[in-house]
């Protein structure tokens, strides 16, 4: 991280960021865009799944590590920040219906429904920030690769339907 961070230019960074994706100037992933802010992957699910996705995150941390939670049918986050519209601030949604993929878009407010949860979970690009700041290089980056995954044997410990 550069010595002239702070974290109001860290939040003015982060919403720059936001409204980027927002008027379509973003169209990539956000990787190295926003240093010094936590970064995270999103979930929008139906009321209906809600409860039961956030047992399961409450289940299982390590891997989804939950940082905020809408209000059903509310697409804004004041938690994370000011002005958050999770249907227009991301740069790419990959929608899913009935577990396929079914598109990607750069918008999702016509597909917004007034029952949608959204789930913030954490993402590694900010554990890849800190391994940078460490001077410890994230392998799969220095493979060319935006995001490192990996296959493991062990269960996630299941809630309703959501497992694996």
């Amino acid at each position: 991280m550069s010595s002239d961070y702070t974290p109001q230019k860290a939040r003015k960074l982060s919403r720059e960021t936001r409204l980027q994706a927002r008027t379509g100037e973003l169209a990539d992933i956000t990787l190295n865009l926003a240093p010094g802010v936590v970064q995270g992957n999103v979930a929008i699910l139906p009321k209906k799944w809600a409860g039961d996705f956030l047992k399961f995150c409450w289940a299982n941390p390590k891997p989804c590590p939950l940082l905020a939670v809408s209000e059903p049918g509310d697409p804004m986050l004041p938690r994370l920040g000011q002005d958050i519209d999770i249907r227009t601030d991301l740069p790419m949604y990959r929608v899913f219906r009935d577990g396929v993929m079914d598109q990607d878009v750069a918008d999702i407010s016509s597909l917004w429904q007034d029952d949608f949860v959204t789930f913030v979970l954490g993402c590694s690009f900010s554990f890849d920030e800190a391994l940078r700041d460490a001077n410890i290089p994230p392998r799969h980056l220095q493979l060319g690769s935006s995001t490192a995954m990996y296959r493991t044997n062990i269960e996630a410990a299941p809630a309703g339907p959501f497992q694996g």
